[in-house]
């Protein structure tokens, strides 16, 4: 008897190891298959986001950024313009238009098809050569060397020096933002105009008594950026609209965000892009405005 209990114990013993090794087999493939689900499931996709060449150097890092932990996701950014960014999204060649400019001021544009993601603000100032001897201006002197009606530094307390305006091309949002605040509606003088930020920077800083603007993220030491009624052109000031030339940043879709595009705007809007590397790399944070501005330009408190 007792024989015949101990075999019995020891059949049922190895019985339950062979169920305990078969669920812990089983549970083995069920974490495998789940681990091949989720890898199946990452967010996939082609972006191209084209147009304004102010927004580009965020866009850029934050597209390399997003990419390191987002490896199936092929993110590509071009410049060329708002008015091309918005075009391409409209025609749906790209999958994002960077834009300096709501859609609604861009004529050719139905913005009822597209989709505002604002994702910074950019200041922007007139800069000179430092040859000039120019710090500080009248919004009035502004606007009448870039109508073309004062033409030498000396006429403004700087160097007898003739003024070399340097405009951007009509399709630029820059462009847009700054004679929307300055010239208000005046003619623009006739002068070489060209279609980027980063041109724009190297002209200004190569020839004697040039002048234009440019976004703050592209201003340097190499440049003078100029303070207008004595209002230094800041983050701060802006942010209060003290200082009255800035725009927001937007990335517009054709209709909602989808997908990989989605993924990419949701970063746009992260602590990571938004706390971070808008400020590094001289943007402001759309969380720190004190102020907001519509289409038709007009500023309220937030």
């Amino acid at each position: 008897m007792k024989k015949k209990t101990i075999i019995s114990l020891v059949l049922g013993v190895a019985a339950l190891m062979l169920i305990l090794t078969g669920c812990g087999n089983s549970g083995s493939k069920d974490s495998s298959a789940a681990s091949k689900g989720n890898s199946s499931n990452e967010t996939s996709g082609k972006v191209t986001a084209v147009g304004s060449t102010a927004l580009q150097p965020l866009v850029e890092k934050a597209a390399t950024n997003f990419q390191k932990k987002n490896s199936k996701i092929n993110i590509t950014v071009q410049g060329g313009g708002s008015g091309t960014g918005l075009s391409q999204v409209q025609d749906k060649s790209v999958e994002i238009g960077n834009s300096d400019i709501f859609a609604e001021e861009k004529q050719g544009i139905d913005s009822k098809k597209l989709t505002d993601h604002k994702v910074a603000v950019v200041g922007m100032a007139p800069v000179v050569n430092k040859d000039a001897n120019v710090k500080n201006l009248t919004m009035d002197q502004v606007k009448k060397i870039f109508t073309g009606k004062i033409t030498n530094w000396k006429e403004v307390g700087g160097k007898d020096e003739k003024i070399t305006v340097v405009n951007r091309a009509k399709g630029s949002g820059t462009r847009a933002t700054f004679e929307a605040a300055v010239l208000k509606g005046a003619e623009a003088v006739k002068s070489q105009e060209q279609d980027s930020n980063g041109t724009v920077q190297k002209i200004v800083e190569s020839t004697p008594g040039a002048v234009s603007y440019l976004a703050f993220s592209y201003i340097n030491d190499k440049i003078q950026a100029v303070s207008i009624d004595n209002v230094k052109p800041t983050d701060a000031n802006v942010e209060t609209n003290k200082w009255k030339i800035w725009s927001y940043e937007h990335m517009y879709t054709n209709g909602a965000a989808k997908g990989a595009v989605a993924k990419f705007l949701n970063y746009m809007n992260s602590d990571d892009v938004q706390k971070s590397l808008v400020k590094d790399m001289g943007y402001i944070s759309i969380h720190n405005m004190k102020v907001q501005k519509d289409s038709k330009g007009t500023v309220s408190s937030k």
